[in-house]
């Protein structure tokens, strides 16, 4: 499992997922890194996948130094 650091504090895949989703997911894929930068402070953003139900696949993107957060769902 892949830890990293974001907002100064170490996440794992399922507790990064939670920050983006508001809930524990029922499963998450390991943290990769994303292939661009937040689009407000310019800082890495990583990326896991999750089941937050089990007929739902979400991908979601985090910066790892502010708040930006965003998911791949059609809204």
């Amino acid at each position: 499992m892949s830890n990293r650091v974001v907002q100064g504090r170490m996440v794992t895949a399922e507790t990064l997922a939670e920050l983006v989703e508001g809930e524990r997911p029922m499963d998450a894929e390991p943290i990769q890194d994303a292939d661009f930068d937040c689009p407000e402070c310019g800082e890495n953003v990583i990326q896991v996948g999750y089941m937050p139900s089990v007929t739902e696949f979400v991908t979601a993107y985090k910066c790892q130094e502010c708040d930006w957060a965003d998911d791949d769902r059609d809204e």
